[in-house]
């Protein structure tokens, strides 16, 4: 027999499904005492018992919540709570670089790696695209190019004394000629015309050319086993195999992307599932690390897939992908559950996304989840760590509606239920936007000695600020424990 519960404003923090906290002037409901607990990922027993009122779950602040100084995530698909210790933040440092040109500055910060061996405040990073923006011309938006022949780049960098230093810089080119710049090295610039965004120079008056070996680079990570990169892009979307040099080796692509564009320099290897050709502009491979035994590798899409179009822009799963690094099949896929909009204010759901991760081994992820605001009106910047042991593996299987009647994209958080789809489970190990973070992109994330974490942002070669400051930074966190 369930007991009845009253519990007062001041007693008690609400816990929804998507893992707010509220109060109320008083609830009545009954007691859930079959819920399960974690702290720090170990299973603990609450002085007192949960309350379940019309679905959600509300814990009494005298045995968590903010008392405790925790934070506290609810996974509804599992009926568990999990509390987590809160970081310290231990240092920021800024980038002071020249500028690229006049009103483009110094960009990095897409990514962020920390190499096995290598000293704790040495990091390697890359940029994006290269400085682009929008311009209206004849009524039209295109997207502009201002240095169409900007050459992505790993960067190795240092941090101290509060600043960020560029140690070295590797080019990311061909072992040949690339047709646009007319030399090994390759631009920024898409690939395929009619299927990716149309480049255009600084005025958005003239077409620029593409280029098949173009990168919109997002992601790092690195293989110990052969001391090579592999960098995760928004165009393909791929994952392009790099050696240490800087010289592409192979590209990971979606089944069908090979024979829109000839690319015999850099082999393409359609490993991806077709249905990842139906990302939305812009917002595609973002992600990607190696677990430290070099196994495997994860990919992560940035939003969610248009599949079947973009009614699902506002959905809440995104793919994560894991290849056996050995033979580069793909062999596992999760749905990741991004936080609900609902609970924010004025936020749209297409807003949050993930931007970076790092492969702790072959089941725990952290995932580098934001929303698209900056400064006071940022509410979402989060590193979560995530469990994949007890995660659906989907792949294959939502890519179109023959097994749910709906494709992953489509589905609700009560189809997913009843279609037995358990998204990876989630804590909170840095809410970044309680530290007062200035930025909007957090876009690179790295452990080093498992209790690290370290953050930098990606300030989009400060196109449109009117700073006289680069605007990169990169932060570090210490961690009252180890994540390992």
């Amino acid at each position: 027999m369930k007991k009845k519960w009253f519990i007062a404003a001041s007693a008690a923090l609400a816990f929804t499904a998507a893992a707010g906290i509220v109060s109320a002037a008083e609830w009545k409901g009954t007691s859930a005492e079959a819920v399960k607990y974690t702290n720090n990922g170990q299973a603990i027993t609450p002085s007192s018992p949960a309350v379940n009122i019309d679905g959600s779950l509300y814990l009494p602040i005298r045995a968590f919540g903010e008392a405790t100084g925790k934070y506290v995530d609810w996974d509804e698909f599992r009926s568990s709570v999990a509390l987590t210790d809160k970081p310290a933040l231990s240092g920021k440092y800024k980038l002071a670089a020249p500028d690229l040109a006049e009103g483009i500055k110094m960009g990095i910060g897409s990514s962020l790696i920390h190499l096995p061996g290598d000293p704790d405040n040495v990091f390697y990073s890359t940029a994006d695209r290269g400085p682009n923006g929008d311009a209206t011309v004849k009524g039209k938006s295109v997207k502009t190019f201002p240095l169409p022949n900007y050459t992505p780049t790993i960067y190795k960098i240092e941090i101290a004394d509060g600043q960020i230093k560029i140690l070295d810089r590797f080019p990311l080119k061909v072992n040949g000629v690339d047709p646009v710049t007319g030399n090994a090295n390759i631009t920024g610039l898409p690939n395929i015309k009619g299927r990716d965004e149309a480049p255009y120079d600084a005025k958005g008056e003239n077409e620029l050319a593409y280029d098949p070996y173009g990168l919109d680079t997002e992601g790092i990570a690195y293989n110990p086993k052969d001391d090579t990169y592999w960098i995760s892009e928004e165009y393909g979307p791929s994952i392009v195999h790099v050696k240490r040099d800087g010289t592409l080796i192979e590209r990971i692509v979606p089944k069908g992307w090979a024979a829109q564009v000839s690319t015999p320099l850099v082999p393409a290897r359609e490993t991806l599932p077709a249905v990842y050709n139906k990302l939305r502009q812009n917002r595609g491979a973002e992600a990607v690390s190696i677990t430290p035994d070099g196994k495997y590798m994860f990919m992560a899409m940035q939003s969610p897939l248009r599949n079947p179009g973009k009614e699902t822009d506002n959905s809440r799963q995104l793919r994560i992908i894991k290849f056996d690094l050995a033979t580069l099949q793909p062999m596992a896929e999760f749905a990741y559950l991004t936080e609900d909009a609902k609970q924010f204010t004025d936020l749209q759901q297409s807003d949050i996304v993930i931007s970076d991760m790092v492969a702790v081994n072959e089941s725990t992820l952290l995932i580098d989840e934001r929303d698209k605001n900056a400064g006071d009106k940022a509410q979402l910047k989060r590193i979560f760590s995530i469990d994949l042991s007890d995660a659906t593996n989907i792949i294959g299987t939502l890519d179109d509606n023959k097994f749910a009647g709906k494709t992953l994209e489509q589905m609700s958080i009560e189809e997913l239920k009843a279609n037995g789809i358990m998204p990876p489970s989630k804590r909170t190990i840095v809410d970044v936007a309680a530290f007062q973070y200035p930025y909007e992109k957090v876009e690179g994330l790295s452990l080093v000695g498992g209790n690290t974490i370290v953050i930098v942002n990606d300030n989009d070669f400060g196109v449109g600020s009117k700073s006289a400051e680069n605007g990169t930074e990169l932060w570090t966190f210490k961690l009252p424990y180890t994540i390992k």
